[in-house]
């Protein structure tokens, strides 16, 4: 099966400034460069969504090699952990049941994936894929939502659990199981992004992907990152607030870019042990020392009570939330900024 794309999926933070775009960046460089600077920009379809990179540089062709070995190494991720891809580890997992000789770093989110399924207590769930699909089969060929019967036979197969993680072998405990790792896996991919710019010895970048980013150093105005939250229901582009950062990471995660009814009640983030989305929130951002961990997060809090949420985020140090209610009433934690 050929990847399904949908540009734009779950871009939810829009890049303000001389990091966002090629036009944006060329006018911060007109007005503010020196002949010693430069930014380098660049935009390629990866992992269904816009994959967006910034750095500043000295070095024009230097930074351009950095980009493109920094865009080959995410691909070579994706085609490791896309459940779309139909020769991907994940997806040769989803097939047989089972998998030997796993990808070190397939083995390495996975892990990841089951501690923050405890810390959530199953809010967070990667085996949550066959209420996806149920969801998903149901509005293309019937154009409702699944029954009462059909969740709970759908919730027998869910349950992170019964997932056996080790570095020889990746297996299900339950027949007809199957892992979508589209609230992490984007996250870990926009890190690794960001370390290969680095290793190429750049400090001050911008890795975006579809509302998953991160951050290292300054824009090339020697000012810190500055990030756009979308309002979850106008139709307005204007963000509907800003904060900085640098050499921190941020995802959010919404109900209306993926809704699978008019009143965005139901949508494709589904709470695992329950097979229904909330009721409670339209959007969630988490800022966090990495992007992985603030995809998982920001997934989490759209499943979970508002207070369990606020209370967890106050609990990890570095972490950070911002959250819409439906009512589009805002509540933050304690150190937002």
């Amino acid at each position: 099966m050929e990847p399904r794309y949908t540009l734009g999926r779950r871009q939810f933070l829009r890049i303000i400034g001389a990091g966002s775009v090629a036009g944006m960046a060329a006018f911060a460089l007109n007005r503010q460069s020196t002949p010693a600077q430069a930014v380098v920009t660049e935009t390629r379809v990866l992992m269904g969504t816009l994959i967006n990179l910034t750095l500043v540089t000295t070095d024009r062709k230097a930074g351009e090699q950095a980009v493109k070995a920094c865009l080959d190494h995410m691909a070579g991720l994706e085609a490791v952990m896309s459940r779309h891809q139909s020769g991907s580890q994940l997806s040769w997992l989803n097939r047989q049941g089972y998998l030997d000789n796993p990808d070190a770093r397939l083995v390495h989110v996975l892990d990841e994936s089951q501690r923050l399924s405890a810390l959530t207590d199953g809010a967070f769930d990667v085996t949550v894929n066959p209420l996806l699909d149920l969801y998903t089969d149901n509005q293309s060929r019937e154009g409702s939502l699944p029954s009462s019967d059909a969740l709970e036979s759908a919730l027998t197969r869910v349950g992170y659990q019964y997932l056996n993680i080790s570095p020889q072998r990746l297996s299900f405990a339950q027949p007809g199981m199957a892992v979508t790792l589209d609230g992490i896996a984007k996250g870990y991919i926009v890190d690794e992004g960001t370390a290969v710019l680095r290793q190429h010895g750049f400090d001050n970048i911008l890795v975006e992907a579809g509302g998953d980013l991160a951050s290292s150093g300054e824009k090339l105005s020697g000012e810190s990152w500055q990030i756009g939250i979308q309002r979850p229901r106008a139709s307005d582009e204007r963000p509907l607030s800003t904060f900085s950062i640098s050499n921190r990471a941020a995802a959010t995660s919404g109900d209306y870019m993926q809704a699978f009814s008019d009143d965005f009640a139901a949508h494709h983030i589904i709470d695992p042990r329950s097979g229904r989305s909330s009721g409670k929130l339209a959007s969630a951002t988490v800022v966090a020392a990495s992007a992985m961990l603030a995809d998982a997060l920001a997934t989490a809090l759209m499943v979970m009570d508002v207070e369990r949420g606020l209370s967890l985020i106050e609990s990890l140090a570095g972490c950070e939330a911002h959250l819409i209610t439906k009512d589009m009433w805002i509540r933050q934690s304690s150190g937002w900024f």
